[in-house]
């Protein structure tokens, strides 16, 4: 870890990320409200995965973690495929270049230290 020398100069590590395809949807006509809502309930039931996981609702544990981290991990994507769907909303919809504000975005975590 730490810095790494390429052609003589010294380089910080690159950036480690993780890409995720996900489709444009068929068969909907989502509005930014209704995939606001849509990213919502998604979220709550993520949350409700990790809940039962922890058990705060008072509930005792009934899975074992592999199955409990399956079932949050199926959701997250869920999270993911909806914000992906308010994407397209977004760009189809209002024209927002969202290429401009995934840089934007990746300066201002670079210029708070979060990655290089």
């Amino acid at each position: 870890m730490g810095e790494m020398t390429t052609n003589n100069k010294v380089d910080k590590e690159p950036l480690v990320s993780k890409t995720v395809t996900l489709p444009r949807l068929n068969r909907l006509s989502p509005s930014l409200e209704s995939t606001a809502l849509k990213i919502m309930e998604e979220s709550g039931e993520l949350a409700q995965a990790i809940g039962k996981l922890r058990g705060l609702s008072g509930e005792q544990q009934c899975l074992e973690e592999e199955e409990a981290m399956q079932m949050v991990a199926r959701e997250l994507v869920d999270v993911a495929q909806t914000a992906v769907t308010m994407m397209f909303v977004l760009e189809e919809q209002y024209g927002i270049d969202l290429e401009a504000i995934l840089e934007e975005h990746l300066r201002k975590l670079r210029f708070k230290g979060y990655c290089d």
